[in-house]
């Protein structure tokens, strides 16, 4: 059995407005394991990226996480203040932004930034701090790292901004790296190059992966593990075989039909999924996927339904797997739900 070294627990985080609270994760648990590289996937205001934020208190006023738990290595993360976890940012939990171009500073070199971590959380003194940037930049792949280490960011590629993030959060060597839409707006070719990056990078420091995305197809390619979120909360857990094999929640199966598919050469329509997201100023009292499911039944308007287990690797919060339910061809009925 791998080593456990992040366990989530009924986490919420909620941004106290004027206009009134906003649920943005509401009751998301999770297990992260030594190696495991987890997908978080949905659509835009799914809550993928405030629950990624939460995890290391980078959630700004008015949000803040309202209740649960997010234990690294047996010490409750949340109990912590803000000086506390400056101490666990960057050295043991990193974390890639969206856009490197408003993550790095315009004003500073790209070395001076790489220096600044590393004499944060080590030993080093500059001389030493100066060769390990070096030594990073070569390791995400930026040719002759020696130059551009005195450059900065408006000198860099889009695909160089994103590598530079990368060797500033792999710095101090940290146990989980965060990685939130890492290949938005990059080419194609760039893309690939950054996601085969991350997956090697992993296996040399021995770290763990949380990538969050709404392309399932990043998700194919590098995730062993995948959560489906919708509404801030978890719509199914599962491996990524069983995501993509045995989707067992409309919504991931909404999903998984409204991505291109190019296997055997013909053309075929997109299905898109009718409607928008919940409105998380005002939640809908069932399940947040009811009023665009087309399964949808009356106790799916009344009350979320709760995860049932439905292998091993599989869980999914649907109540088309109670026992009770009409019949839908592919759904697993089964009377465990998950603890």
């Amino acid at each position: 059995m791998e080593k456990l070294i992040l366990d989530v627990q009924n986490l919420h985080t909620t941004f106290y407005t004027h206009m009134g609270n906003v649920l943005a994760v509401r009751g998301l648990s999770y297990q992260l394991e030594e190696g495991d590289v987890l997908g978080i996937v949905g659509e835009s205001g799914s809550g993928k990226s405030v629950s990624a934020m939460s995890l290391i208190g980078l959630v700004d006023e008015p949000g803040r996480i309202s209740a649960g738990s997010v234990v690294f290595q047996g010490t409750d993360l949340t109990k912590m203040s803000d000086v506390q976890l400056s101490d666990y940012r960057g050295k043991e939990i990193s974390m890639i932004f969206q856009d490197p171009m408003t993550s790095l500073n315009p004003v500073y070199s790209i070395g001076n930034q790489l220096i600044e971590v590393i004499r944060r959380h080590t030993n080093m003194n500059h001389r030493e701090a100066y060769a390990r940037a070096i030594e990073l930049l070569g390791l995400v792949g930026i040719p002759e790292p020696e130059i551009r280490i005195k450059n900065y960011p408006h000198q860099f590629s889009g695909g160089m901004r994103q590598r530079a993030m990368i060797a500033m959060a792999i710095s101090c060597n940290p146990k989980i790296l965060i990685a939130d839409e890492p290949t938005t707006a990059l080419d194609v070719t760039i893309q690939a190059q950054i996601l085969e990056l991350l997956v090697s990078l992993k296996e040399k420091l021995n770290s763990s992966i949380i990538l969050i995305t709404h392309d399932l197809g990043v998700v194919s390619e590098v995730c062993n593990k995948v959560i489906v979120m919708y509404g801030g909360m978890a719509m199914e857990k599962a491996s990524v075989f069983d995501i993509f094999d045995n989707p067992q929640h409309p919504y991931t199966l909404g999903l998984l039909k409204s991505i291109p598919k190019d296997v055997t050469g013909e053309r075929t329509r997109l299905v898109p999924i009718d409607g928008t997201p919940p409105d998380l100023l005002k939640p809908p009292t069932g399940c947040p996927f009811s009023p665009r499911c087309q399964y949808a039944m009356g106790i799916c308007l009344r009350e979320a339904a709760p995860l049932y287990r439905l292998s091993k690797t599989q869980e999914a919060s649907c109540w088309l797997h109670h026992k009770g339910a009409p019949d839908v061809p592919g759904f697993v009925k089964v009377e465990e739900e998950a603890q």
